[in-house]
């Protein structure tokens, strides 16, 4: 009986405790700016990580498959990624862009006969599903009609070529590994502008 009524009375100091000390230190603590918490993980969602761009063995996977379908692509015209991809798309959903982009490329070209076409296609495509599982999170913000009509012509585009469209997209995909990695890390490189010939 004595040890309970020493529990009750350790407890109820305890409880005391908590409300003459945490308490008035919880309340008086300042908050976050309102949705600051929203804006940050929103942030942190659709970031990559440097390293991820930094192994020269995938970099010169990707690099040299796309080499390798460039030397059959006759079509200089057109172009799937590029800077058209993000017109009227503002900067702060260019990596929820990109990862759209690298999720039409891996199931609609690589995962396709395409890997029988070309060697290291099924590395590459592994790699890019990667990215785009760590970027599962990233959602865009604000109105997506200028983003999904981007996606569409691209697409569009690459159906009206057909195998030759395809193909084009490998040849696309050092651009591609460029401009994921400048959307979506935090210390953008400028090769995601660069020109190709």
């Amino acid at each position: 009986m004595t040890s309970l009524q020493t529990l009750t009375k350790s407890f109820s100091g305890w409880v005391v405790f908590c409300c003459c000390c945490c308490l008035p230190l919880l309340l008086t603590s300042p908050l976050p700016p309102k949705g600051a918490g929203l804006a940050s993980t929103a942030h942190h969602a659709c970031r990559l990580r440097k390293i991820n761009f930094q192994q020269p063995y995938i970099r010169n996977r990707t690099y040299t498959l796309a080499k390798m379908a460039r030397v059959s692509d006759e079509d200089t015209d057109n172009r799937l990624i590029g800077q058209q991809i993000y017109v009227n798309v503002k900067e702060n959903n260019r990596c929820y862009m990109m990862k759209r982009i690298v999720d039409i490329v891996v199931e609609d070209v690589l995962l396709t006969e395409a890997k029988d076409q070309y060697p290291y296609v099924e590395e590459v495509a592994h790699f890019l599903a990667s990215l785009t599982s760590e970027l599962s999170r990233c959602k865009f913000s604000g109105h997506r009609e200028h983003i999904e009509k981007n996606l569409e012509e691209m697409k569009s585009k690459m159906k009206q070529l057909g195998e030759k469209g395809k193909n084009k997209a490998i040849g696309e995909l050092d651009l591609l590994f460029d401009y994921i990695e400048n959307a979506c890390t935090d210390a953008p490189k400028k090769g995601g502008n660069k020109k190709k010939n």
